[in-house]
């Protein structure tokens, strides 16, 4: 909280909460682990819906299953025939094994300038982001420009099926008016020289294939000759997918942030030639590179109950990503690796999304981010991830990604999400409560 020149009242803050919201909210132990397993995200949603009571906010929290919770709220805007804004972020996490963390990873410290745990970047800065500004406006009496649909869902670290998905099935109302929306992940910097920062408002997601490949063989005595090893025919196949070389595709997103790439780096960039480029974009890079072809890769095997018996079925996870307009060269490439021997079955499936750098919204983004730091460019991102967006685009929401972050060259952001020691620079939340607390008068 900041104060006025007086000393004794205090004056409107957006960033003045964030902090502290951020760490309270990492202390709630949402761990998603995938196939309905969760430790559910109830008492974040309560938490959340507490806070915007607090400031006069109503809201409804909607259980898919016991403790699978999400949450939506109406916040009034000054036009109230506008369309809404959909702005959303989600409560659960991935898993977090305190032995590999310098900290525990659900306690939500504070200190060397961040706050630490587990949601830091993904997402629960957003979240505290979006709580800090509208209970700060809230008290201040100040409306947004248009309607504003809060939600925060359960599951989107598992596709969503217990989340997204099920609101947009069972209660589809709750977002149906909406046109546009925010969400993770874009919005933060990366810095290429000096001080010139670009941000990245994600436009694209890769649709995504978690696959489960199935090979069947004859069984027997492990001395025996077995030309039909079920393991020996799922590891070939896995192996060739593993190692295929996808080709180069460049997708409408990726080439307009190359196009703005060379504007900043005053320098040509070859596309069928991007070692170079990568090599400038520090932690990035990572992401980046998996946005310029489809990926396919192995992260689960099972086969087998003794080491002197051949099994009979082998089985393996791959989790398979493809760019907007190439899902079908993503399945022909990868039903030809397989193979006669191996079948494969969809676990989770989604689809790829894409849509322009332009309009109304996106320019807001853009002059919001440069009131706050002049030396920004903007840039579109196809993430090489997914998002809630997937399941609102089915309702005919136009999905951005613009989570405001002004971040330290150093910092492997990108290293951050799922990763070990996850954490925020406090000064990074501050700087996007600013932000977004623009973006509401003008969105």
């Amino acid at each position: 909280m900041t104060f006025s020149s007086s000393g004794d009242q205090p004056s409107y803050a957006p960033d003045g909460e964030v902090v502290e919201l951020c760490s309270e909210l990492i202390r709630f132990d949402t761990t998603n682990y995938g196939n309905g397993k969760s430790n559910g995200e109830r008492g974040a949603a309560e938490y959340v819906a507490a806070k915007l009571d607090e400031v006069g906010i109503a809201s409804t929290i909607y259980e898919s299953e016991p403790g699978r919770a999400s949450l939506v709220a109406h916040w009034e805007g000054e036009d109230q025939d506008a369309d809404p804004l959909l702005v959303h972020g989600h409560l659960d996490v991935v898993p977090a094994d305190p032995k590999d963390w310098k900290v525990d990873p659900f306690a939500g410290e504070i200190f060397d300038g961040c706050v630490w745990g587990r949601g830091a970047v993904d997402m629960k800065d957003f979240d505290a982001m979006v709580l800090s500004v509208v209970r700060a406006r809230q008290r201040a009496g100040k409306k947004p420009r248009r309607p504003v649909r809060l939600v925060f869902t359960a599951d989107e670290e598992a596709g969503g099926l217990y989340g997204a998905q099920w609101l947009i099935k069972n209660h589809p109302d709750t977002i149906a008016d909406c046109t546009e929306g925010i969400g993770e992940v874009g919005g933060f910097s990366v810095t290429l020289k000096d001080d010139q920062r670009l941000y990245l408002i994600e436009t694209a997601e890769k649709g995504m294939n978690w696959m489960r490949l199935k090979a069947r063989g004859t069984a027997g005595h492990g001395s025996m000759v077995n030309n039909d090893n079920a393991v020996t025919n799922l590891v070939e196949a896995v192996t060739r997918i593993g190692n295929h070389d996808w080709p180069l595709r460049l997708t409408p997103t990726v080439r307009e942030f190359l196009k703005t790439l060379e504007d900043v780096l005053g320098t040509e960039l070859d596309p069928e030639d991007m070692t170079e480029t990568l090599a400038k974009l520090g932690s990035f890079s990572r992401m980046f590179g998996a946005t310029l072809r489809n990926t396919a890769n192995p992260t689960m095997l099972n086969a087998g109950y003794k080491v002197n018996v051949i099994p009979g079925d082998a089985e393996a996870h791959v989790d398979g990503r493809f760019l907007p307009g190439y899902e079908d060269e993503f399945f022909a490439t990868i039903d030809e690796l397989l193979g006669d021997k191996v079948q494969r079955e969809t676990v989770i499936e989604d689809i790829a999304l894409e849509t322009g750098f332009d309009g109304r919204l996106v320019e807001t983004m853009k002059a919001c981010l440069a009131a706050e730091d002049p030396l920004s460019r903007t840039a579109p991102l196809l993430m090489s991830g997914g998002t809630d967006a997937k399941s609102w685009s089915r309702l005919g929401v136009r999905c951005f990604g613009f989570v405001p972050l002004q971040l330290p060259p150093d910092l492997d952001f990108m290293g951050m999400f799922h990763g070990i020691d996850e954490r925020v620079p406090t000064a990074s939340l501050e700087f996007g409560s600013r932000v977004l607390d623009r973006f509401f008068d003008e969105a």
